[in-house]
């Protein structure tokens, strides 16, 4: 069962955590963007997804969904914007990002091979190598397969989501099965 949904114009949202909660928020996000696509006759941005993502969980802070959101596409621009949430709504624009109890096994290995420079460098410079579409999508590959081995909780198989000028594109690739 697939835990992201494609909820924007150039927009996917990837989610771990309970599976109803999910479902739940996907389904809400959903119908907020059918309604602002009736309303203003164009589809959502992704920065503006960003936006009412915080908003819908921040919402419900006191009784949060247990989901924990890497929201991704394309900006107003053009170019590649990964959001990083909490469960309360709490969110960041990143450079890459995951969730989920992999998470830990993922994210330094992103750290080590994208080479992200500490915030506090003055001049402030890019925050990710910059890596051609077949590479991250290898990149991926790799860190799945990786945290697959050390994490059970991790699941049997990965999808891939690419979001380009052309579309979105879909790859889904069995990991380790025990």
């Amino acid at each position: 069962m697939s835990k992201s949904k494609t909820i924007a114009d150039k927009c996917a949202l990837a989610s771990s955590g309970f599976q109803g909660d999910i479902k739940a928020l996907h389904k809400n996000l959903a119908a907020r963007e059918l309604l602002y696509q009736h309303q203003h006759n164009k589809r959502m941005s992704c920065p503006a997804m960003a936006q009412l993502l915080s908003n819908t969980l921040y919402y419900k802070r006191f009784f949060p969904y247990y989901a924990f959101n890497v929201l991704g596409g394309l900006d107003s621009e053009g170019k590649g914007c990964v959001f990083t949430y909490d469960a309360v709504g709490s969110y960041e624009r990143t450079g890459y990002s995951a969730q989920g109890t992999g998470s830990a096994l993922i994210m330094p290995v992103l750290d080590n091979q994208l080479k992200s420079p500490s915030p506090l460098l003055l001049p402030a410079r890019d925050a990710v190598t910059p890596l051609s579409e077949t590479e991250a999508v290898d990149l991926v590959k790799d860190v799945f397969a990786s945290a697959t081995e050390r994490d059970i909780y991790t699941g049997d198989k990965l999808e891939i989501v690419v979001i380009n000028k052309a579309g979105t594109k879909r790859e889904y690739i069995d990991l380790r099965k025990d």
